[in-house]
C-alpha cells in the first residue's frame, strides 16, 4: 500500500515532466528532424516571392491578397499568409572577395553601398564575404551605417567558394524566421571546387561542343543542395554576373575553358530561374552601382504568399509546379516554377 502523501508527490512529478516536455519540444511524439537540403512538404508553408507587370513590363504593386491564386500541379491552393510590396525583407548581401575582384575592389564596394542605400529602412541587411573561407561581416540586427562599415573592411583573395558561401547564407536567413528572405550575390560564378569537377569531365574534349555535352551543370549536387535550401525557405537569389565570368569573352577560348565557362553561367541562371530571382548580367564594371539599386528597386516589388501542400502526399523526390494567376488577365505575375518534394 502507497502512503497517500507519497502517492501525490509522484503524480505531482509525472505532471511536472509532462508539462515541461510540451513546453521544451522533447516529448517522444515529436518528429524527428529533417537533413539540411530537404523541403519538409508535410509541415511547412510553401512560400512564393511574386512579381507582378502588366504588358509594357510596368511592376505592379497595388494588388491585394483576393488578386492572387495560386495553383501546384494544376489544383487550386488556399493562400494561407500574404504581405504586401512594401513588407520589409531580411537580404544577405554575399561579396566575391576572391582574386578575381582584386582589380576592382573601390568600385565593387561602392556599387554595394549604393544598394543599400536603395532599400528601405525596415529591410534587415546581414553582409558575408568569400573567397577560400566564408565570413559574416555584419549581422541582420546591425545598424546601417554598421553594415556600410562592414563593405568597406571586405578583404581577401584566392579560391571562390561560392556554393559554400550561399548555404552559410541560407543557414544565416533560417534564423530570420518568417521574414521575406533574399539574397544577392555579386559573382563571375566560378566557384573553385566545383571548376575542378568540371575541369575533370572535359579533359578529353577535343571541340566546345563536345566540352558543352559533357558537363551536366544542374546535375551538380552542391547546386541542388543550395536549390533545396533556398525553396525550403522560400528565398529569392539575385546573381549579379561579373563579366569575367562571361562565356562570350573568354581571353584564351578553347573547349576545356568554353565548358566550364558556360556550365558556371548556367548554373547561375538556374539559381535565379529556380528561387524566382533574376540574373542580372554587368557588361561594363561601371555599371555596377546602377543594376545594385535595380535588384533593390526589385526587392520593393515584390508580394510574399505562401500556401499549405497536402500533408499526406509522399517525399518522393518528384517535381511539384507552380503557378500564380492575377485575377486581372493584362498582368503577369513571375515567381519560381516548383521544387521537388523530399
Amino acid at each position: 500500500m502507497i502512503p497517500a502523501k507519497l502517492y501525490q508527490n509522484s503524480i505531482r512529478r509525472l505532471l511536472l515532466v509532462f508539462s515541461l516536455a510540451l513546453v521544451c519540444g522533447s516529448f517522444s511524439l515529436a518528429p524527428a528532424q529533417e537533413p539540411d537540403d530537404v523541403v519538409r512538404t508535410t509541415t511547412s508553408l510553401v512560400q512564393l516571392n511574386v512579381g507582378v507587370v502588366d504588358s509594357r513590363g510596368r511592376a505592379i504593386t497595388s494588388l491585394s491578397r483576393n488578386d492572387f491564386s495560386i495553383y501546384e500541379d494544376g489544383i487550386k491552393q488556399t493562400i494561407f499568409q500574404f504581405e504586401p510590396t512594401n513588407a520589409p525583407f531580411s537580404v544577405v548581401l554575399l561579396l566575391d572577395m576572391s582574386g578575381s575582384t582584386l582589380s576592382f575592389r573601390e568600385q565593387l564596394k561602392l556599387a554595394s553601398t549604393r544598394f543599400l542605400d536603395a532599400l528601405a529602412p525596415e529591410d534587415r541587411v546581414a553582409v558575408v564575404q568569400f573567397n577560400a573561407k566564408v565570413k559574416r561581416l555584419a549581422k541582420f540586427d546591425a545598424k546601417r551605417k554598421d553594415t556600410a562599415y562592414a563593405i568597406q573592411i571586405a578583404e581577401g583573395a584566392g579560391e571562390t567558394h561560392l556554393y559554400e558561401a550561399l548555404t552559410y547564407a541560407l543557414k544565416e536567413l533560417q534564423r530570420e524566421e518568417k521574414r521575406r528572405k533574399a539574397i544577392v550575390v555579386l559573382t563571375d560564378g566560378l566557384d573553385t571546387q566545383m571548376r575542378n569537377v568540371d575541369r575533370a569531365a572535359v579533359a578529353r574534349a577535343q571541340t566546345d561542343e563536345e566540352a558543352l555535352n559533357a558537363i551536366k551543370p544542374n546535375a551538380s549536387a552542391p547546386l541542388a543542395a543550395v536549390l533545396n535550401l533556398a525553396d525550403r525557405q522560400g528565398v529569392t537569389i539575385f546573381p549579379l554576373a561579373l563579366p569575367s565570368g562571361d562565356p562570350k569573352r573568354l581571353p584564351i577560348p578553347g573547349p576545356d575553358i568554353t565548358g566550364i565557362y558556360a556550365a558556371a553561367r548556367t548554373r547561375l541562371e538556374s539559381i535565379a530561374n529556380r528561387t524566382g530571382g533574376r540574373l542580372t548580367e554587368i557588361n561594363r564594371l561601371d555599371q555596377m552601382a546602377r543594376l545594385y539599386a535595380e535588384v533593390a528597386a526589385n526587392l520593393r516589388t515584390l508580394y510574399t504568399v505562401a500556401y499549405q501542400p497536402p500533408g499526406d502526399r509522399p517525399r518522393d523526390g518528384k517535381w511539384h509546379e507552380i503557378k500564380v494567376e492575377v485575377v486581372h488577365p493584362e498582368l503577369i505575375a513571375r515567381t519560381r516554377p516548383g521544387y521537388f518534394a523530399r
